[in-house]
């Protein structure tokens, strides 16, 4: 296993505690997953929402950083890490406070970089956020 899939894996089962910024922002943790993709549920807290109880664009942006990284991880190499490049989220329907469906995927890796992307949809299945990252694929300690 790769130290990608090893720290899934802890995720996944609870095993580790989240870092302090998964903590503060309430981004919780993952689902399940497998090589190239990865998925999770999500419920807003009601004080991350905007006052007409929509979901603040900024926070969606925030996920989506997590779970895309999530699935980079599904196929990062073992001697090498990553980091966001590019982010971009197209917002399609506004968001409320309800349970999110969450998943990510690999669109395609290179010897450099890893191109991912998320779907975010609401309980009825309606996608109301599509998410789009490249992540640069850097040595241990580079």
């Amino acid at each position: 296993m790769t130290w990608g899939a090893d720290r899934l894996d802890q995720i996944k089962g609870g095993d580790t505690p989240l870092p302090p910024v998964v903590q503060t922002l309430k981004l919780g943790g993952l689902d399940d997953w497998g090589e190239g993709w990865v998925r999770k549920t999500w419920t807003p807290a009601p004080e991350l929402l905007n006052s007409d109880g929509s979901l603040f664009g900024g926070y969606v942006a925030a996920l989506a950083d997590q779970i895309l990284a999530f699935a980079a991880m599904t196929v990062a190499p073992a001697d090498a890490l990553f980091r966001t490049s590019n982010l971009k989220v197209d917002f399609i329907r506004v968001g409320k406070a309800e349970i999110l469906a969450i998943e990510g995927r690999v669109v395609a890796r290179t010897k450099g970089m890893i191109h991912v992307e998320a779907d975010f949809r609401r309980p009825d299945g309606e996608l109301i956020a599509r998410a789009f990252a490249q992540q640069v694929i850097v040595p241990f300690g580079g």
